[in-house]
């Protein structure tokens, strides 16, 4: 906005100094990659024009168009663009809640989860059992499970070969399915078993004490547990007023204004934008798009239609990635898909292929932390 904008004041409300980044985060799991390369100083904002408040935001008033801060603080907006991020809905499956998560790592905000969920990899016995429970959409980052999977599989094929990873699944497909299946039954046939909905996969609850994990008709105890729960829109946009009642935010697909609350626009994984995906990609194209329409209707300008593409690579071990592609249009304030454009990794490709996706991912993932953050 303010590259945009020179005269406005933009401000950030974020109380860390630095960001850790999901993306690439798989590979610190398997522990291909440290945590300190994941994470980013935000110092290099200010240097923009931009006023780094590092304090947290606890609350939003739409109609005084305020922004109360944890100092007890308020700032005023004319326009607000709210990036909550997730929260995980831990009561939607019984047994999982916060305690829970420091025995049965989620690892899916990036940082000490992450740490926890690799240490616990490299505590376990060779020959343990490693359970995945994977959620129902939506969720952030649609295909970040199966590649967490082929990186844990490949630690256990290299570094516990009796040991074996068993994904639960609430679903009986997901993206790139395919590509996976392919991958794990050239990399990991004895080290991973996916099992979706149809083959018992809905995991129903979990006993962090025992390390007990339940479906509808099984009982299985793992060493090391990653329990992914369902999620919604971080708990601010509830108080802000931009849910509806699946719990993540309705916006208008050209200004990425909230349909309930005008004057705040939402962006990144908290916003309704089907089909595109909950990716890294989406939001940072998103942050960019709503960004030029604020500068236009600030400017007197009408907003305009645009075009958006998402790309995906996951990999699929340390030196090899499969990736899909998506065009979408959203005139009228609706999102669609462009049909014909985009498209998925071939099948039955020459691992040159795969290795060059993943130096293409690695190159992506360079690129766009450096305009991130400099």
């Amino acid at each position: 906005v303010k590259g945009l904008l020179p005269d406005a004041d933009v401000t950030l409300v974020e109380p860390n100094e630095a960001y850790t980044s999901c993306p690439f985060s798989n590979l610190v799991v398997s522990g291909d990659r440290t945590l300190e390369e994941q994470t980013f100083p935000l110092a290099p904002i200010a240097n923009e024009g931009v006023t780094h408040l590092r304090t947290l935001a606890t609350d939003v008033d739409a109609d005084s168009k305020t922004v109360t801060l944890e100092t007890g603080d308020t700032i005023t907006f004319d326009r607000l663009i709210l990036s909550p991020g997730i929260d995980l809905r831990c009561g939607a499956l019984t047994g999982y809640g916060p305690e829970a998560a420091d025995r049965m790592p989620h690892a899916w905000k990036a940082g000490p989860q992450t740490d926890l969920l690799r240490r616990q990899l490299e505590a376990m016995d060779d020959g343990g059992t490693v359970v995945m429970s994977v959620p129902a959409a939506p969720y952030r980052c649609p295909p970040g499970p199966y590649e967490r999977a082929s990186l844990i599989a490949h630690y256990l094929k290299t570094r516990k070969p009796r040991s074996k990873l068993i994904i639960l699944d609430a679903k009986d497909s997901f993206s790139k399915m395919p590509l996976f299946h392919e991958a794990w039954a050239e990399h990991y046939p004895n080290h991973l078993e996916w099992r979706g909905a149809m083959d018992d996969g809905r995991v129903i609850r979990v006993e962090s004490a025992s390390m007990e994990i339940e479906t509808d008709f099984d009982l299985l105890r793992a060493d090391v547990a990653n329990v992914i729960p369902p999620q919604k829109a971080a708990s601010i946009a509830d108080r802000v007023g931009v849910t509806d009642p699946t719990g993540w935010c309705p916006i208008d697909a050209i200004t990425f204004e909230s349909t309930l609350q005008p004057g705040i626009h939402v962006i990144g994984d908290a916003a309704i934008a089907a089909p595109m995906p909950k990716s890294a990609f989406s939001a940072n194209l998103q942050a960019k798009i709503c960004a030029l329409q604020i500068a236009r209707l600030i400017s007197g300008l009408p907003p305009q239609p645009t075009r958006l593409v998402n790309t995906c690579y996951s990999y699929t071990t340390p030196d090899e990635a499969i990736s899909i592609v998506g065009a979408y249009t959203n005139e009228g304030g609706v999102f669609q898909s462009i049909a014909g454009a985009g498209g998925i990794s071939p099948l039955g490709a020459d691992v040159s292929v795969r290795q060059t996706e993943a130096r293409q991912a690695a190159d992506w993932f360079a690129a766009i932390t450096e305009e991130s953050f400099g």
